[in-house]
């Protein structure tokens, strides 16, 4: 019997929250990292807390395919298949800083239906699946209803990635429109997006396992995720959510050649 999206949405937020609370007894511990062929550290909790997730999938869903950042790709293909960030934003976890975040997403047929976003230091979770809305610890969440860009919060992860992917000049345009711009970064950046604390998050570089639970998320608190160009879609190797009313305005300023 096929699940659910409720049960799979039940099992994808106990399993990010059980992975959290794992990394967080390495979290201001100390933990030192290795560095990736990439330059991307990864920590011992990145592996423990990836380990716990596929395990728990492997005997919940047996005939499910993983994608995970650190182990990746299960041999098998199936219609159901989790995607998986045991820590995103390492780079924050490794100083202590709070805002870092388990992901797990579950594309089902080619979409992404179920998303579960977990701050564990924060003890904050986000979660959707299309058609059962989208929570904020308990709570309906939904984007922004801000109408202009000029009373609009603009995220980013890392400022330096705009001009290395080049993207620099798009960015600075939607700097000069917006009327505050903070580098809230990873996957946080997101949430408050969809938690309607932030009207705008830019990435110019992303991975699928970066942003796999967005799309459900961000559907179902009324928003978008998807690429710089109106694509709704985690493959496309950068990263843009906004509000459905602010979107169009966003892509012009991205796309305007000065």
């Amino acid at each position: 019997m096929k699940p659910t999206l409720s049960e799979l949405l039940h099992f994808a937020v106990q399993t990010a929250h059980d992975a959290g609370r794992l990394t967080l007894g390495y979290f201001q511990a100390g933990v030192q990292p290795e560095f990736k062929p990439d330059d991307s550290p990864v920590t011992v909790a990145d592996r423990q807390a990836e380990e716990l997730i596929r395990q728990r999938i492997a005997k919940r869903y047996p005939d499910h395919a993983i994608v995970g950042e650190e182990y990746g790709t299960s041999s098998h293909p199936s219609d159901f298949r989790w995607i998986i960030d045991p820590i995103d934003g390492t780079k924050a976890f490794i100083r202590g800083v709070p805002l870092y975040a388990v992901l797990i997403g579950l594309e089902i047929e080619g979409r992404c239906d179920v998303g579960a976003i977990y701050f564990p230091a924060l003890n904050d979770m986000i979660y959707a699946a299309r058609g059962e809305g989208c929570f904020w610890n308990g709570r309906p969440a939904r984007v922004s209803t801000a109408e202009h860009l000029a009373r609009s919060y603009l995220a980013f992860t890392g400022a330096e990635s705009f001009a290395a992917h080049g993207r620099f000049e798009a960015w600075q345009r939607l700097l000069r429109r917006c009327y505050h711009c903070v580098g809230w970064s990873d996957a946080y950046g997101y949430a408050l997006v969809a938690t309607g604390r932030v009207e705008i998050m830019l990435d110019p570089v992303l991975n699928p396992y970066d942003c796999a639970p967005f799309p459900p998320i961000m559907h179902e608190a009324g928003g978008y995720f998807g690429d710089w160009s109106g694509n709704e879609t985690i493959y496309a190797n950068e990263g843009l959510a906004t509000t459905r009313n602010l979107l169009p305005r966003v892509l012009d300023e991205i796309n305007r050649r000065e």
